[in-house]
C-alpha cells in the first residue's frame, strides 16, 4: 500500500509513530524534512508544515516543496491538520471542523506547478476541492470514537502572518466564510495538481477578530493545540486504519498540461 502523507500545523511537530525516523528529502523547491514510521502497520510519512519546531511563518511556508516531497515518496492521500480561527457562533474553540470549501484571500505564493516551458500549463478543476471519500471516512470515524467534527465547512486563507482585522472577518462572513487560516491554499490545489487526495481537517483555537473582545495570541494557539493533540492523534491513526488501498474517488484524474510550442 501506498504510504500515507500527514500535514500539522502549528503545535504539531511530530507524530507517536511505531518506529519513527526523520529523513530530509530533496525536491526541485527545496529540501524537506519528513517523518517516517508506521500505525497499525501501514506506513506514514509526516511533515511539519512550518518545520520542526514552528521556524517557518504561513506566508514564507515552501507549499511547492512539502507537496512535492510527499508526492515523490509515493505518498497519494494526504489529511491536512491546522488552526484556525471560527467566525461561527456555532464553531467553538476545542471544536474540529472539516473543510469542505475554501476562499482564497492569500497574495504572494507561487500556486502552480505548471508555470509554462517544459510541464506546460494547468488547468486544475477544485469545483469540490476536498477528496469525498477521504471525507466519508473522517466523519465516520470521528463518530465513531466521540469527537465532535463540523462537516462541510467553508474555510478563508489569508495571506498572514498577521491576524486579521475586524472588519475583514465581518467581510468574509458575508461571503459564506466560516472559519479562518493561514496555511491551506496553495496546499490543497497543489495537491490536486498532482492528482492526490486532500483532506483538511481544521482546529478550532479562537474566535476570530471581532466576533468576541478578547485580544488573539498565537500562544493561545499553541496551547489549544498541545491541549488537543491526544484527540487529533487519535482521529489521524483511526482513520489511518480505515483508508482502504484503493482509490474510488476522481482526485486522481487531473487536466493534462498544455504544453505551449516553445517548450515541445
Amino acid at each position: 500500500m501506498m504510504p500515507l502523507g500527514i500535514i500539522g500545523g502549528s503545535g504539531l511537530y511530530e507524530l507517536d509513530l511505531e518506529k519513527p525516523r526523520w529523513k530530509k528529502i530533496p525536491t526541485p523547491y527545496g529540501k524537506v524534512t519528513a517523518q517516517f514510521g508506521s500505525w497499525s502497520g501501514k506506513d506514514v510519512v509526516f511533515l511539519p508544515r512550518h518545520g520542526r519546531g514552528h521556524a517557518v511563518p504561513p506566508h514564507r511556508v515552501n507549499y511547492r516543496a512539502n507537496i512535492w516531497g510527499l508526492w515523490k515518496e509515493g505518498v497519494n492521500r494526504i489529511l491536512a491538520v491546522g488552526a484556525c480561527g471560527s467566525m461561527d457562533q456555532r464553531i467553538k474553540p476545542g471544536h474540529l471542523v472539516l473543510f469542505g470549501q475554501f476562499l482564497d484571500f492569500t497574495k504572494s505564493r507561487p500556486s502552480t506547478f505548471f508555470e509554462g516551458g517544459k510541464r506546460g500549463v494547468l488547468h486544475t478543476d477544485v469545483t469540490k476541492p476536498y477528496c469525498p471519500e477521504l471525507a466519508r471516512i473522517i466523519l465516520q470515524v470521528a463518530k465513531r470514537i466521540g469527537l465532535r467534527l463540523h462537516p462541510n465547512v467553508t474555510y478563508v486563507c489569508t495571506e498572514g502572518p498577521r491576524f486579521e482585522t475586524a472588519a475583514e472577518i465581518r467581510a468574509f462572513r458575508m461571503l459564506g466564510g466560516q472559519v479562518v487560516g493561514m496555511t491551506g491554499v496553495p496546499e490543497c490545489p497543489l495537491a490536486r495538481e498532482l492528482g492526490m487526495c486532500y483532506a483538511g481537517i481544521g482546529v478550532v483555537t479562537n474566535m476570530a477578530a471581532g466576533i468576541t473582545e478578547r485580544r488573539l495570541s498565537h500562544e493561545e494557539v499553541l496551547d489549544l493545540v498541545s491541549k488537543l493533540k491526544d484527540r487529533i492523534q487519535l482521529l489521524l491513526k483511526s482513520c489511518v486504519e480505515e483508508i482502504p488501498e484503493d482509490r474510488t474517488c476522481s482526485c486522481q484524474l487531473t487536466s493534462q498540461p498544455i504544453h505551449s510550442k516553445s517548450s515541445s
